[in-house]
């Protein structure tokens, strides 16, 4: 018991698969994922919008340069704060009220900070908006992914969950055009139509999300084992399945293993770091969010108008080019999810990271040679390497970070695990980008060194420490972790499966009649045995 196991070694024998409602809630659920993409984002075609500068009375040259830096310092800064305090306060309420009623009040949160933003009129009430829009999305990072993880089968949980991560950048995309076709808007509409359409996939969700199912693992963690039976059997119909056994075997794996995780007492962050398993599992998932962070994604992101500017480039011509780079990255995020089911999640992250840290390297010389300079092949070339970084990353940090972070936590604290994770996410940016506009007026190119050498230090930790989660049923990756699986039901032989099946037929359809303890009285000895 609690050993590790190969995660390619599955029989293969009646998996669950998603079928087109499955898929539909899944992907529906990932407008907060598009709400943060969008909200983060839209700063900076913000920044490449002269009317937001001379209606605040921002100036970045002259006299008034290192205020106006402070300025879009806060701004970003902010945001990236109210990030971190909501991941880190969002676990009571995804615990106690559900993670659908969660996700709903979140949604109220970023349709108010939209509006403050949209309506601002002074800088303060814009910082403030900021911030609250932080505050949200924060929340979202953590509630959706757990949502998105918790509704997914084992075999397609990489591209499910990878969803997040293609909406987010679909948000960025959706940011970058709006703020291209905001340039040619006259006055104040310029930036103030930007801020007010953060408002839309918020509401949008917030209005579909009563049709959205209750995650059947909370249901069955919280004494509601009928309804997660029946959400479960909706997930996984089928033709031909009319015993609804496949559902019936993950509703009994989920409800032994919340039974054997319980008996461990663990429900605080506190008690995760005092248990060695739950302790590694922190560790890892910090990982992975700090060295994605940790290559400058959000700072060349959301400076990049800015980037483009010093590499010669102004007017119209830096927004189409940040529209096609974020639309180019939203299309490398499918390939991540693909691949992800494909070839694993360690190879992928760490082959990705890898790649980065090499492009890094060659945008830096770039930007340190030709910055400034007219050198029309040289900035070329520093635009060039902008998109082979993104490729790298695109298809390897953005859609598997949240895959692997939502994933390797147990049911119980899987909303303070990943919100631990998400608040790395979130202090990373905050760190990065709050001194990137001093660190780029005072040390110029010299601050991209610091995204070479740290995600680089991460690369030899990865490749030790991070197991892979590849095909396995979230009640399964325990063993990863060296903790115990209550029924490995991915490993068992035929004949042992069969036996469960047989038990499990006990369940009426549609209701618990017969509870997973009674079941286990005829299964125990084949079902609890790991191979």
């Amino acid at each position: 018991m609690g050993r590790k196991h190969d995660a390619e070694s599955h029989v293969g024998h009646g998996e669950a698969k998603g079928n087109s409602y499955n898929f539909m809630v899944v992907f529906f659920a990932a407008l907060g994922s598009f709400t943060y993409g969008y909200n983060s984002s839209i700063i900076g075609a913000v920044f490449g919008l002269p009317n937001f500068f001379q209606y605040f009375e921002i100036s970045l040259t002259g006299a008034n340069a290192a205020e106006g830096n402070k300025i879009i310092g806060a701004a970003n800064g902010l945001f990236a704060g109210g990030g971190l305090l909501g991941a880190l306060i969002i676990s009571p309420s995804l615990n106690r009220l559900g993670r659908r009623l969660t996700i709903q009040i979140v949604c109220v949160i970023c349709v108010v900070s939209s509006a403050i933003q949209g309506g601002s009129v002074h800088i303060g009430m814009f910082l403030a908006g900021r911030f609250l829009s932080g505050l949200g999305v924060g929340m979202m990072q953590v509630s959706v992914p757990i949502y998105q993880s918790e509704l997914s089968p084992a075999k397609e949980r990489g591209l499910m969950v990878g969803g997040h991560g293609i909406l987010i950048v679909c948000g960025y995309a959706m940011a970058a055009w709006t703020g291209l076709g905001c340039y040619f808007a006259t006055g104040q509409a310029q930036w103030r139509l930007c801020l007010s359409l953060q408002v839309i996939s918020p509401a949008l969700l917030l209005a579909g999300s009563p049709w959205l199912p209750e995650s059947p693992r909370w249901l069955v963690g919280h004494n509601r084992e009928q309804e997660g039976l029946v959400v479960l059997q909706r997930l996984h119909v089928r033709p031909g399945d009319t015993s609804d056994i496949v559902a019936k075997e993950e509703f009994y794996q989920i409800a032994k293993q919340i039974e054997l995780e319980n008996q461990t007492g663990v429900t605080t962050f506190w008690g995760m770091f005092q248990r060695k398993s739950y302790r590694k599992r922190i560790l890892c998932a910090s990982l992975v969010q700090f060295a994605a962070q940790s290559t400058g994604v959000l700072v060349v992101n959301n400076y990049q108008v800015l980037l483009y500017n010093a590499l010669g480039l102004y007017g119209w011509l830096p927004l189409l080019l940040y529209g096609i780079y974020t639309s180019w990255a939203a299309f490398l995020n499918w390939v991540n999810a693909i691949m992800l089911d494909k070839f694993g999640r360690r190879p992928v992250i760490i082959f990705g990271l890898t790649g980065c840290v090499a492009m890094m390297c060659i945008e830096t010389a770039m930007v340190a040679q030709y910055v400034g300079t007219d050198n029309r092949a040289g900035n070329a070339m520093g635009v060039l390497f902008l998109f082979l970084f993104v490729t790298f990353y695109g298809a390897s940090q953005d859609a598997s970070s949240y895959v692997y972070c939502s994933e390797i936590f147990p049911t119980g604290v899987r909303a303070q695990g990943l919100g631990t994770a998400i608040a790395t996410l979130f202090g990373s940016t905050l760190l990065y980008t709050e001194v990137a506009p001093i660190a780029f007026a005072t040390i110029g190119w010299r601050y991209y060194l610091v995204f070479i050498l740290v995600p680089a230090a991460c690369l030899p930790i990865q490749w030790i420490f991070l197991p892979e989660t590849k095909g396995l049923a979230l009640e399964e990756i325990a063993a990863q972790f060296g903790d115990e699986v209550a029924v490995d039901i991915s490993h068992l032989s035929d004949d042992r499966r069969q036996a469960l099946d047989e038990s499990l037929m006990a369940i009426g359809a549609g209701t618990t009649e017969t509870p997973p303890s009674e079941i286990e009285g005829k299964a125990a000895t084949t079902v609890t045995e790991r191979i």
